[in-house]
């Protein structure tokens, strides 16, 4: 009976957090120290988040034995990368303090544009389960009252 909230949940879950390292992403486009590497400063790399279908919950092997089919479990954030394909931005700006001899500053990989991208298709996605979620509430709330 749960199932179906059980899924959504861990999908709202999984959207919060992608919206989150969009946040981490957004705050950090001008941070030029941000990792200590043989010691010299790099800095911020794009993160994204990763998710695929849990598996192997116990209720899945009980709906296989019972032929009922599968129904899904929900999807898991199994790990957050960071962009290291897409090179840093070298901008000309001899006054920094992290300029290099000729005068440019390698600034993070973070791009706003695509970053805002991801983060109203985290925002459309975690409003889809929220009404999902509403529905399933509703249907239960409604099936309880037939025994009034």
């Amino acid at each position: 009976m749960f199932n179906g909230m059980n899924i959504t949940a861990s999908a709202l879950t999984a959207q919060r957090l992608r919206m989150d390292v969009v946040s981490s992403n957004m705050a950090n486009v001008d941070s030029t120290r941000a990792k200590l590497v043989n010691g010299e400063w790099q800095p911020y790399q794009r993160k994204s988040v990763v998710l695929q279908p849990k598996e192997g919950s116990f209720a899945s092997f009980l709906n296989m034995a019972t032929n009922k089919g599968e129904t899904g479990n929900g999807v898991k954030v199994t790990k957050i990368l960071e962009d290291t394909e897409t090179p840093f931005k070298m901008v000309y700006d001899p006054e920094h303090p992290d300029a290099n001899g000729d005068g440019y500053v390698s600034m993070p990989n973070v791009d706003p544009l695509r970053e805002m991208v991801d983060l109203m298709s985290a925002t459309r996605s975690y409003e889809a389960n929220v009404t999902v979620f509403n529905a399933s509430k509703a249907m239960m709330t409604k099936a309880l009252e037939i025994g009034k």
